[in-house]
């Protein structure tokens, strides 16, 4: 994560060699005639060098890019005009096109280990005039949510706020450090020791918890990104969750799951599962007896997340554009309905949705090919293994981490149940 500090403005040179845009405080500028509300910017910082997990931006958290988690909250918020990532890499720009941001590519000046995060928003502001505030959001938060944005561009905008940052309740008790080799005893920082207080009678403390920081042009062009009339916003503590290591990944993506963001739509509950047979049930290797019958190969973990899956109550059905042998997949013993040999994928499973009265949002698909991708777009839930075509990994909204035919089923079905846990829970409330 790139650090935040407070600083005296550096001037950059321009990452693609124009001069540098004249600079105007957030509401002035000369010439305006109408006055226009203040065009607010989401201001997302991913370069390509990151020290602790190489494109650690991009790396998949519970099946989406890192940075595909905030980039889904910043544009479904509506909070902002604009919606940037700044980046000096190839791969974190393409997908953070994918998710529909606009990109800076950042100068090498501001993109050194050393370079703070103010020196990345200036060098943005320079390119653009137009942008009164900007929202500094940490790709490293994946549970960031739209309401918490749309509530901080309230108070920037109608409150009169120059700059308004994160931050989260902790209840922790805090003791003085002593240095190696120094006979000295510790004191208490924040309690009474001998008048220890419950949780539940003590209101804790706030601390920045670095999931954004929203400032005023003005503030930001004198060297700050916190100042003038400041406020704090209290993100729920479920939803603070900052990735630095890899430790921290599992309890990430665990944590995301439960309480992430997944899209506008509400989740429903999946009733039919699709499963596309070559390179998603088998690994698509195909082999050839001497008498010329056709071998292929299953995981048994998949053979386990299907059995699951029905005792869940949820159907199994698998489709193949290419003409399998029927009795070969019946010796898998998977009392699966199939269809083999078939042209339009998305014809089928319209049929087949139609058929359980479904609407497409109970419909969850695992596809791995180009002829997938319509299915994909269409379902409620999407999935790829890792190895599938770059095409049918851009369409889905889960990317396992397990190839086809070595347990992409089965983590898919883990995938569903979380969600579906999730569905539960929020028809309980």
């Amino acid at each position: 994560m790139d650090s935040v500090e407070k600083g005296a403005a550096t001037s950059v040179s321009n990452p693609r060699g124009r001069p540098p845009k004249l600079q105007r405080n957030s509401r002035g500028g000369q010439g305006r005639g109408v006055e226009k509300p203040p065009h607010l910017a989401a201001l997302i910082l991913a370069r390509g060098g990151s020290k602790g997990i190489p494109l650690k931006n991009i790396k998949h958290l519970a099946g989406v890019p890192l940075i595909g988690w905030v980039l889904r909250a910043a544009l479904d918020s509506g909070a902002f005009q604009s919606v940037w990532v700044s980046t000096d890499h190839d791969e974190i720009e393409n997908v953070a096109k994918q998710f529909g941001a606009q990109v800076h590519r950042r100068s090498s000046e501001v993109s050194k280990d050393s370079s703070t995060s103010l020196d990345a928003i200036i060098e943005f502001l320079n390119y653009h005039n137009e942008v009164d505030i900007v929202g500094n959001i940490q790709a490293t938060s994946p549970c960031l949510h739209p309401t918490d944005l749309q509530k901080v561009a309230e108070m920037i905008r109608e409150e009169g706020y120059d700059s308004v940052f994160s931050v989260v309740r902790r209840h922790q008790f805090r003791w003085s450090e002593i240095q190696k080799g120094v006979r000295e005893v510790t004191e208490p920082l924040n309690l009474n020791p001998a008048k220890r207080p419950r949780r539940q009678d003590w209101d804790g403390e706030l601390y920045e918890n670095g999931s954004f920081y929203f400032a005023k042009r003005h503030l930001i062009e004198m060297g700050y990104l916190q100042g003038g009339k400041m406020a704090y916003y209290e993100m729920r503590a479920e939803h603070s969750v900052d990735i630095d290591v890899d430790i921290d990944w599992p309890i990430a993506e665990q944590r995301v799951l439960r309480y992430g963001y997944f899209g506008k739509e509400k989740l429903k509950e999946v009733k039919l599962l699709v499963c596309n047979i070559d390179g998603c049930l088998t690994n698509g290797h195909i082999y050839v007896s001497g008498d010329q019958k056709e071998i292929i190969s299953y995981d048994v973990k998949d053979a386990i997340g299907i059995s699951l899956l029905k005792k869940s109550g949820i159907e199994v059905r698998l489709i193949s554009e290419r003409s399998c042998s029927k009795q070969t997949l019946s010796s898998l013993k998977l009392d699966c309905k199939m269809e083999v040999s078939v042209s339009d994928k998305l014809a089928v499973v319209d049929e087949w949705r139609k058929e359980m009265g479904l609407c497409w949002k109970e419909v969850a698909y695992l596809g791995n090919e180009v002829s997938d991708e319509e299915c994909l777009k269409r379902v409620g839930l999407s999935s790829a293994p890792a190895d599938a075509c770059s095409t049918a990994q851009k369409a889905v909204g889960y990317i396992c981490k397990c190839n086809g035919g070595r347990g992409a089923i089965r983590e898919f079905a883990e995938h569903i149940f979380l969600l579906m846990e999730k569905v539960n829970n929020s028809c309980q409330k």
